[in-house]
């Protein structure tokens, strides 16, 4: 059977052999629905070990529920969410927050997906403010929706002044692998004071399922005791939750001889094929024929093309036009590498774009 290679998404990947294997040894007899099971008490630990012993993890279905959910336990009714003009929550969940939660995203400009701790002052003067929606929580995506990376100073200042002003702190962590293995860190470390985190799984090679971490210790008691009723109100809580659980888990515990756990060894590994794409490409852009819009800290790769490129080579290799180009005639276009992405994929792929480019010259 020929392989099937996509830059669209690492949504796209394939589901990875130890992640599957976990699944497998869940599916042996029955087990207690609704995460009284073996295999969510193992996620359990697997939380408390990765995020400390303060952490609960809460596992959901998707990445749009985990961020909901987390926003709507942080935040009343009648509150905000500060969020960059770029976050997910913001232009890619059909206003869920907004339908579900009845929460307003307040949104802020960022060129490179970034929030900056000076920003904050914009919605900081409608606090007590009753005709305002009141800023209560922060919401930060690591690494960002354009593949950019906050530095652990970086995210530090911007968790710090969001608390200082009295704003509780989201992490969406959909690819917060990603950005833990760019910056050589540890998952607890990249969080760097944020209060609740959705956890990916599905980016990093698991069928499906995320997570809800509740970090705060003073958040602990309070939502151990809430989340469970707002999961099961907003549809992500899973009866046969052991299959959710036990993907989680292997991304976190299920380690290599050197002691890797899979969640770095994965994200590492789309790194680099992202940097290795960029690396190929490297010439083209020296020359001029596209350009890179973003720095590549992550498994994405952002460039201008001509659109005529783009179209050529999407007739082999699907990814997704990002935005329209700077220029007439040129498209932004978005290029992830995954877990399984391989670097004859890469090499391929660079190929194509190379002899693209040629021809619409």
């Amino acid at each position: 059977m020929n392989r099937t290679v996509h830059f669209a998404s690492d949504n796209y990947a394939a589901v990875h052999p130890e992640v599957m294997a976990a699944m497998a040894a869940a599916n042996e007899g029955h087990d207690v629905a609704y995460g009284a099971d073996a295999a969510t008490a193992a996620f359990d630990a697997a939380i408390a070990s990765t995020f400390g012993e303060q952490a609960l993890g809460f596992p959901v279905f998707n990445g749009t529920g985990a961020n909901i959910v987390s926003l709507m336990a942080l935040s009343p009714r009648w509150g905000g969410i500060v969020a960059s003009e770029h976050a997910h929550i913001n232009v890619d969940e059909n206003g869920a927050p907004e339908r579900v939660g009845g929460l307003k995203i307040l949104q802020l400009p960022s060129v490179d997906g970034r929030l900056h701790p000076d920003q904050l002052a914009r919605y900081a003067g409608d606090l007590g403010d009753e005709h305002r929606a009141q800023p209560v929580v922060l919401s930060v995506t690591q690494s960002t929706e354009l593949g950019t990376v906050y530095s652990l100073d970086a995210m530090a200042d911007l968790t710090y002044a969001a608390h200082e002003l009295g704003m509780r702190v989201h992490m969406d962590g959909a690819r917060i692998a990603n950005a833990a293995a760019a910056l050589g860190v540890s998952l607890r470390e990249a969080t760097a004071g944020a209060d609740v985190l959705s956890f990916g799984g599905t980016k990093n090679g698991a069928m499906l399922g995320e997570a809800v971490v509740v970090l705060a210790e003073d958040l602990r008691s309070s939502l151990a005791h809430d989340l469970p009723y707002l999961r099961k109100a907003t549809m992500q809580l899973g009866s046969k939750m052991r299959y959710v659980s036990a993907q989680l888990s292997a991304l976190l515990t299920s380690t290599d001889l050197a002691g890797d756990p899979l969640w770095l060894r994965n994200a590492r590994h789309a790194n680099a094929m992202a940097a290795r794409l960029r690396e190929a490409l490297a010439p083209l852009a020296q020359a001029g024929v596209l350009r890179f819009t973003q720095p590549t800290e992550s498994n994405a790769v952002f460039v201008e093309l001509p659109r005529t490129a783009a179209d050529a080579v999407r007739a082999a290799f699907r990814f997704y036009d990002w935005q329209a180009g700077a220029t007439p005639g040129t498209v932004e276009a978005r290029w992830m590498c995954a877990w399984d992405t391989t670097a004859e994929d890469v090499d391929g792929f660079a190929r194509a774009i190379t002899e693209a480019l040629e021809t619409a010259r």
